[in-house]
């Protein structure tokens, strides 16, 4: 009889480490699932900073000779398709539907698109979004010099929800750069 009175609630105590076992994996779950948007999320921006990035230099490439001088070299910093950091983009035709012949047309309505599919971009696209001829990578290696071209793009986001270090001390901002030869 007195081995009975010894093991009641033993059960008991079985099923609340169980219970606890079982809510701490649900938690678990439930942060892991949230991570998982915020990686989602931030994947699908670089994406399509990446795709519009490449839109530019698709762009460039058709039109060689807004970039390239009659010697096959880079055009000094002045080109059609340049834009420095900290300018304004030219002013965007009447309608984008096509394709503008004009270099300076075709990056209007290119930062017209970018600023409609990336989130803040419109914010950003004087102060944060350049296209420059380059020696190094970042808006520090713009100039005339140098065999590549370099596209910086960037989209707000909030605080810390930026996945990559940032060039910027604004966590708000996140950058998706390109270099290329053309």
């Amino acid at each position: 009889m007195n081995d009975i009175s010894r093991q009641s609630g033993f059960s008991m105590i079985e099923v609340l480490v169980t219970f606890l076992l079982i809510t701490i994996g649900i938690l678990g779950m439930v942060a892991l699932q949230g991570k998982t948007i915020a990686y989602t999320k931030d994947s699908s921006q670089r994406n399509t900073a990446a795709m519009l990035a490449d839109d530019l230099f698709e762009l460039i490439r058709a039109n060689p000779d807004a970039i390239l001088s009659a010697d096959g070299n880079l055009k000094a910093s002045t080109g059609d398709y340049y834009k420095a950091k900290g300018s304004d983009f030219p002013s965007a035709p009447s309608s984008c539907a096509t394709t503008p012949s004009s270099a300076s047309q075709q990056l209007a309505c290119w930062a017209q698109e970018a600023s409609k599919l990336l989130p803040g971009a419109s914010d950003l696209l004087n102060s944060e979004f350049y296209v420059c001829r380059s020696t190094s990578p970042g808006p520090s290696g713009c100039g005339s010099a140098g065999s590549a071209i370099e596209i910086q793009l960037a989209w707000k986001v909030k605080s810390g929800e930026c996945l990559e270090e940032t060039p910027s001390e604004d966590t708000t901002i996140c950058y998706y750069r390109l270099r290329s030869e053309p």
